[in-house]
């Protein structure tokens, strides 16, 4: 915190924001904090910018531009409520793009509602095609033995 470390900063936010680790709940000194955490580029604070905007305060013209922040130095939850957003707003076109971006990158929402926009015919079948191999492309560089083993702890 003290040596100005963005990670260290987004994480103590959160602790304010949930009220966590013996800190009472704070949302203004979180909201002071995740500015902060975003001004020395941290995406994920700019995510959570974009959602404290977009969801609690109403606010869709700053949460697009934190969202757009975030997605832009690659965060997938920033870019898959991005194509949100641009959905309920018509843009379907648009929201397709963010979508088959963050799936490329592993976003198992933004994958699904590919699949649905393909239902809806609202993308091409070529698109998602080549859309879910980049997904799975992304998922197989993610596999470990490690991760394989805890997932198969936390299933039984």
């Amino acid at each position: 915190m003290e040596a100005n470390d963005a990670a260290s900063i987004y994480l103590l936010a959160d602790y304010y924001n949930q009220g966590l680790h013996g800190l009472q709940q704070d949302q203004a000194k979180a909201m002071e904090l995740y500015v902060r955490a975003a001004d020395l580029g941290c995406s994920g604070a700019h995510c959570k910018l974009g959602g404290i905007y977009h969801l609690q305060r109403g606010e869709l013209r700053k949460a697009k531009f934190y969202y757009e922040v975030a997605a832009m130095a690659g965060d997938e939850n920033a870019r898959f409520t991005l194509g949100i957003m641009e959905y309920e707003s018509g843009n379907i076109e648009r929201a397709v793009k963010h979508w088959t971006v963050a799936a490329s990158a592993g976003d198992y929402h933004a994958k699904y509602n590919m699949l649905i926009s393909l239902k809806k015919r609202e993308v091409s079948r070529e698109t998602i095609v080549t859309t879910l191999t980049a997904y799975n492309n992304s998922c197989a560089e993610m596999r470990s033995e490690a991760r394989d083993a805890r997932i198969k702890v936390v299933m039984k």
